[in-house]
């Protein structure tokens, strides 16, 4: 089972929330953005990732896309599930974080001859990005938590092992509690890197 955490569960979960996190910016900044056509499109993205339960946008990737001649992997599948499924809650997250900062400091760079794009970069972001952690954070640990459900397309991820062992020994409690035990500490270590990461980002946010 330990092997099944490193190799498969945690791979899936950092891959994923990366792929996401990238999504979820692109898709925040859309849906502030002054183009309405633009805006819409991300909010009937998030919509979409949010009104739908994560186990069905896996089945419709895996299961229902080769009707239409698009075959994926158990793994990627998996990837593209929940980094589209990431992307959509942290987008809001995110957007929640920038609309957090103030606007006089955009105006004032846009004031002195900054563009729009040197001005999220370089100030915006950083500082959303310290207000965002929270709720980053509890993404990604719902994400470790979610891997689980990768194993109902046959990606052997921790859960899938445990069910694996446990159909010959039908020792199901023994094995389920102990693949719990390990998605608990894979949380708590996550859990630890949250505050020392608010502490670094939080050099960004102006006093």
């Amino acid at each position: 089972m330990a092997k099944a955490t490193i190799t498969t569960t945690i791979p899936l979960a950092a891959i994923s929330f990366a792929i996401g996190l990238v999504i979820a910016i692109a898709v925040a900044l859309a849906r502030i953005a002054d183009n309405r056509v633009l805006a819409w499109v991300a909010r009937l993205y998030i919509s979409i990732v949010r009104g739908t339960p994560l186990l069905v946008q896996l089945f419709i990737i895996f299961y229902a896309l080769p009707e239409l001649g698009v075959t994926v992997p158990p793994f990627p599948a998996a990837v593209v599930a929940f980094s589209l499924n990431v992307g959509g809650y942290a987008a809001e997250i995110i957007r929640g974080a920038i609309m957090a900062v103030p606007k006089g400091q955009t105006e004032a760079a846009l004031t002195i001859g900054m563009n729009y794009r040197t001005v999220m970069a370089s100030i915006v972001l950083p500082q959303a990005a310290r207000i965002a952690v929270p709720g980053l954070s509890n993404t990604l640990i719902s994400l470790v938590k979610d891997t689980s459900l990768a194993s109902t397309i046959l990606v052997t991820e921790l859960l899938r092992v445990a069910q694996i062992a446990a159909a010959p020994t039908f020792e199901f409690l023994a094995l389920y509690v102990t693949a719990a035990i390990y998605y608990w500490v894979v949380c708590l270590v996550l859990s630890s890197i949250q505050s020392p990461l608010e502490d670094r980002l939080g050099r960004f946010v102006a006093t």
